[in-house]
């Protein structure tokens, strides 16, 4: 009998604000890989959340939120730093966001009186995704509608920019190859750029567009994967600068494209939001099927957790998770 993969979510979270992203801390220093965090319309907040499959003692979902920081205007992503530590005193919140005003708010926080942001500016137009670098924290990396790349250090100043030949959409650094940047174009064009040389490297076609949304697939460097029209589509960049699989996933378009942090064949990917609902599935690349389909009411971010099989999304003023058996 075949089980339908179509589930609800296993924990909610409800929250004061529609939520536009969502994001796991995904470093394991410091003690602080339970920590979430998740933009608004104004406000970033940063909680912890324990699950019942880590813990015994935990029923379903434990979820505290830690701080709350007034953004003011749209939260559009986020990115958190390696520098991020609860085990020290005082501990250390780090983490960037971008912006529907074109901007990259750097805050820093001691969850106590210590609360700063630093605006970072330079781009003219939509940010699509920003990274930290995950050895040392020291730079992040932007991506634009406004055809460029760019690095910049922790005073805003920057260090590289690269001219893209259409919109960024999605920028990656991988924690076994942090020479490497990893820069999705709408066109269907990803690059990975050497950062010493500042020259592009190695590219890679979808031969779709629009391609909304690329990842670095964090157990192996040589996967890669996005979404490009109705589309997933996996790289193995030994093989081919062509995609080695690809499968129509979303009716309404694709948005979406997120590896698993502990399983390199499994992945997730959303369809477009701003509909009534907006459908989310998790799949393996050892099934023809998706393993679960949830659909959420207009759904937005998506995130793994660091060390389960567990995807957090946003909604309409909640937090959603769905936990699949691997």
């Amino acid at each position: 009998m075949k089980q339908d993969a179509t589930r609800n979510a296993a924990y909610t979270v409800n929250c004061e604000d529609y939520v536009h992203v969502v994001e796991f801390n995904p470093f394991e220093s410091g003690n602080s890989g339970n920590l979430v965090a998740y933009g608004g319309n104004n406000y970033v907040v940063i909680g912890t959340c324990t699950f019942q499959e880590e813990e015994a003692d935990v029923e379903g979902i434990q979820y505290k939120t830690l701080q709350k920081f007034h953004h003011g205007v749209r939260v559009d992503g986020i990115a958190w730093s390696p520098e991020t530590r609860l085990d020290t005193l005082p501990p250390v919140i780090k983490f960037c966001t971008s912006a529907a005003d074109m901007r990259i708010r750097l805050f820093t926080s001691d969850l106590q009186d210590k609360n700063d942001y630093k605006v970072l500016e330079g781009h003219s137009d939509f940010i699509n995704g920003l990274v930290f670098d995950p050895k040392e924290g020291q730079e992040i990396a932007t991506v634009s509608d406004d055809h460029t790349c760019r690095i910049w250090d922790l005073e805003g100043v920057q260090t590289a920019h690269f001219a893209l030949h259409s919109p960024g959409m999605s920028v990656c650094w991988h924690p076994e190859e942090t020479y490497k940047l990893m820069v999705a174009e709408k066109n269907g064009t990803i690059r990975f750029y050497d950062l010493i040389a500042q020259q592009a490297i190695l590219s890679l076609e979808s031969e779709q567009m629009p391609l909304m949304s690329a990842h670095w697939c964090l157990k192996n460097t040589f996967k890669v994967g996005a979404v490009a029209g109705n589309d997933w589509l996996i790289w193995d960049i030994t093989q081919s600068s062509y995609p080695q699989e690809k499968r129509p996933v979303h009716l309404d378009r694709a948005f979406l494209f997120r590896w698993s942090t502990i399983n390199e064949n499994l992945f997730a990917t959303t369809g477009y939001p701003g509909k009534m609902t907006s459908q989310f599935q998790i799949h393996h690349l050892g099934h023809p099927q998706p393993i679960l389909i949830g659909s959420v009411p207009v759904g937005s971010g998506l995130s793994w957790h660091r060390t389960l099989p567990l995807c957090a999304i946003g909604g309409d003023h909640k937090l959603l998770f769905w936990v699949t058996e691997m």
